[in-house]
């Protein structure tokens, strides 16, 4: 695992994780939905919750990362409705603030705002569409085409632009991250990235990877 990122290790595969369901809520159910919901700090290297733990409840982050998740973000949120296990690993790698929302008031405010069932819905239903273009990159997209969708996806969540085109992304990450959520080995990130250094596509910058030329790695994503 990277020093300065978390990794939202999932029982099947690795991948990049998104805002999660209940955090596309309309924002005036996300207001009072969370309302309530107690404190809870990470420290660094602070392990919220492991694969198989009894889900109770679920966490909207509030200040910091964890793992690719940005303030307003919620995580193990499925355990409220669905009651299974958790099917991740959450570590905090750095200092996290978060509130924690239980399964009895989640399901106390639903009978309150039964709307929001009908919000979940339409949710799942979009989740559902996502997964297929997902199942589609990773089925007919190749290998660098998924590295690049990756770094694309990664500059779109933390990107800054440097000026004259480029991008930087500002979270350090490592080749083993880039391959885990591409869903390919160390070795063909590694040769995908010498290519593209070469060609000036990507660079590194103190450590940060950068996009050079956005339009070119978004042909590579294209193939």
């Amino acid at each position: 695992m990277s020093p300065s990122v978390a990794v939202i290790e999932r029982k099947q595969s690795i991948g990049f994780a998104d805002q999660g369901l209940l955090s596309r809520l309309p924002e005036h159910l996300l207001t009072r939905l969370f309302g309530a919901a107690a404190t809870v700090r990470l420290k660094t290297d602070e392990v919220l919750f492991l694969a198989g733990d009894t889900g109770d409840g679920c966490y909207r982050v509030e200040e910091r990362i964890l793992a690719f998740l940005g303030p307003g973000a919620i995580v193990g949120e499925m355990s409220i409705i669905d009651r299974l296990p958790r099917s991740a690993n959450v570590v905090a790698v750095r200092p996290a603030i978060l509130s924690f929302l239980g399964r009895t008031e989640f399901q106390h405010f639903a009978k309150i705002h039964p709307e929001v069932y009908e919000s979940l819905v339409a949710l799942l239903v979009a989740r559902l569409r996502e997964t297929d273009v997902t199942i589609a990159a990773e089925t007919f997209l190749p290998v660098r085409g998924r590295i690049a969708c990756t770094l694309l996806e990664l500059a779109q969540e933390f990107g800054r632009d440097v000026g004259y085109g480029r991008i930087i992304i500002h979270q350090k990450i490592c080749q083993a991250d880039v391959a885990a959520m591409a869903g390919v080995s160390r070795e063909q990130v590694n040769r995908a990235l010498s290519d593209w250094k070469r060609r000036k596509l990507v660079n590194q910058l103190d450590g940060y990877y950068c996009i050079e030329n956005q339009a070119r790695l978004q042909k590579e994503a294209e193939l």
